[in-house]
């Protein structure tokens, strides 16, 4: 029984990490296996990939450490325009992105912004179906990348 529940936590996508306007699940994979398989799910459902950013490499570069991270950016022009349309500031925070790291116990997690926070932010009001829609999509597709 305890391991039936184990797997429904694991599958479930469970918050893993609070921070005011980010959403986050945890992944049984590595940062660069996890982000791989994010480029993979979130390009196979259409939407465009503008950056893969390694943080890590970028650290080494100027001689520092860090844990794993990378950024994955990516986006749909026919939803970030619509909320772009409502504000322009919104501009700032898309296209979207889901962040991968590992923390200082082993742990890889997958973080993005909740489209009701970048909403809230930029006082878009007149997107609710739009906002609920990428809530969606966007964990549909964390949950997705990380499933075994």
């Amino acid at each position: 029984m305890k391991t039936i529940l184990f797997l429904l936590l694991a599958l479930s996508g469970s918050e893993a990490f609070a921070v005011e306007g980010l959403v986050s699940i945890v992944s049984p994979y590595g940062v660069k296996e996890t982000t791989d398989r994010l480029e993979k799910t979130v390009t196979k459902a259409g939407f465009t990939i503008a950056v893969r950013w390694d943080h890590g490499k970028g650290a080494a570069k100027v001689g520092l450490k860090l844990l794993p991270e990378e950024i994955l950016i990516f986006g749909k022009p026919k939803a970030g325009t619509l909320f772009m349309q409502s504000s322009p500031t919104a501009g700032i925070d898309l296209p979207m992105k889901y962040l991968v790291w590992e923390d200082a116990q082993g742990k890889v997690h997958v973080a993005w912004n909740d489209p009701a926070w970048i909403a809230k932010r930029h006082g878009i009001t007149d997107r609710a179906k739009l906002v609920a829609k990428m809530q969606g999509v966007l964990r549909m597709l964390a949950e997705k990348a990380v499933a075994p």
